[in-house]
């Protein structure tokens, strides 16, 4: 079962949890490397394969699936790269192309994403393919996702601001803090204007990815701001603790970063999370507006 404590929820890949160490501030050149946790295969060199996304469920459409690569515990991410999976003892489906996304994250941190069927719940097996070599990582599918997903209304729940912070402190913790905490998420989304919301702790996050990825929402803001509302909700209370911001806990999140648009009517219409770069955000923001 899924623990509400994000320090504990990290990314879950093959024969182990392989957990991606904590950031800090939005200095990305101060990152650490990934390391790994106990379990099967956890501190193996070579080639690893790791996902990223989290929150998949059972449906006939369509979901983003995003993962990275390492190499003796450094991230690659260069080169074609393919996914198959399967279930349980079936046969793996076809070798089908990833994407790599490289824009506004950090050197060398690439991720590649495809777009998966998932109709059934469980325990799923990956293959993946890099420069010809092919590594195993695994997954699970709920049977029903915890978080809001497209098509569905949006949480009708107020986010911090400086006026009415909701016992957060601080309500931003990237430096210097980011613009987008001056109204609440939920009367924004009232306003029926089109809203996007990124969830994310620059300071304390676990995916070394929090602090890029609003960064880039921040370099792509200004293009879009006539049409569409932005916010940036952080993860925990307190820069110490484990106390969820109540806005965390509305939304079913259970890992970061997440970046979602929201249609003018309040429906959820795209969402990205774990690692996502700017060429994704961008994309989201024109169809939101199209």
């Amino acid at each position: 079962m899924l623990t509400p404590e994000l320090s504990r929820r990290a990314f879950i890949a093959a024969g182990g949890a392989v957990a991606l160490v904590a950031c800090t501030g939005t200095d990305s050149s101060k990152e650490k490397k990934p390391s790994s946790t106990s379990g099967k295969g956890a501190g193996k060199e070579g080639l690893q394969a790791l996902r990223v996304s989290s929150d998949l469920y059972a449906t006939d459409t369509p979901q983003r699936f995003a993962f990275i690569f390492t190499l003796d515990g450094e991230f690659i991410s260069e080169g074609d790269a393919t996914l198959a999976v399967r279930q349980e003892a079936g046969a793996f489906g076809d070798d089908l192309p990833a994407t790599l996304h490289t824009e506004g994250l950090p050197k060398g941190r690439g991720i590649y994403t495809i777009d998966l069927i998932l109709k059934t719940d469980g325990i799923w097996e990956g293959r993946a393919t890099l420069k010809g070599k092919s590594v195993k990582l695994f997954f699970q599918v709920l049977k029903k996702p915890l978080g809001p997903i497209p098509g569905g209304a949006a949480p009708a729940a107020p986010s911090p601001t400086a006026e009415a912070t909701l016992g957060v402190d601080p309500i931003c913790t990237r430096v210097p803090a980011c613009p987008l905490h001056a109204k609440s998420l939920d009367a924004l989304i009232a306003k029926g204007r089109p809203v996007a919301v990124m969830f994310a702790t620059p300071a304390r996050c676990q995916t070394q990815f929090c602090g890029p990825v609003l960064d880039q929402l921040l370099a792509v803001q200004g293009d879009y701001s006539s049409e569409v509302d932005f916010v940036h909700v952080e993860i925990y209370e307190s820069t110490e603790g484990t106390n969820l911001v109540s806005t965390i806990s509305a939304w079913g999140i259970d890992s970061e970063p997440w970046f979602f648009t929201v249609s003018a009517d309040g429906t959820v219409q795209e969402r990205l999370d774990g690692a996502f770069a700017t060429d994704e955000i961008r994309g989201a923001l024109d169809r939101l507006i199209a």
